[in-house]
């Protein structure tokens, strides 16, 4: 009897082990679900991204202000009937009454 109620306990205590700490345990399960919530997010941003590739892509093929819009603010470049004035400001550094002007 006594052995048997040991064989039984040696069983029992291999089954924990494995469930615990073995292959397809509930440490590895956990990891998996946090390894895809990770990959969905991930997915999820990735294909906003697109999205708003494809439409980038699409105004660039079929309108014209796109492709004026990105000249304007990468090239620099203006329209023929468009005046380019550019203003210059004063010196960017504040002067403190208390400091001499000549340093």
């Amino acid at each position: 009897m006594k052995l048997a109620v040991t064989l039984l306990g040696f069983l029992l205590a291999m089954m924990s082990y494995r469930l615990l700490f073995g292959d397809g345990s509930v440490q590895e399960l956990s990891r998996l679900n946090e390894e895809l919530r990770k990959s969905r997010s991930e997915l999820v941003r990735m294909e906003n991204r697109n999205q708003g590739l494809l439409a980038e892509v699409d105004d660039l093929k079929n309108g014209l202000d796109a492709v004026e819009e990105r000249a304007r603010l990468e090239l620099g470049m203006i329209g023929n009937d468009e005046t380019f004035y550019q203003f210059i400001g004063g010196s960017d550094r504040q002067s403190n009454p208390q400091e001499p002007a000549n340093r």
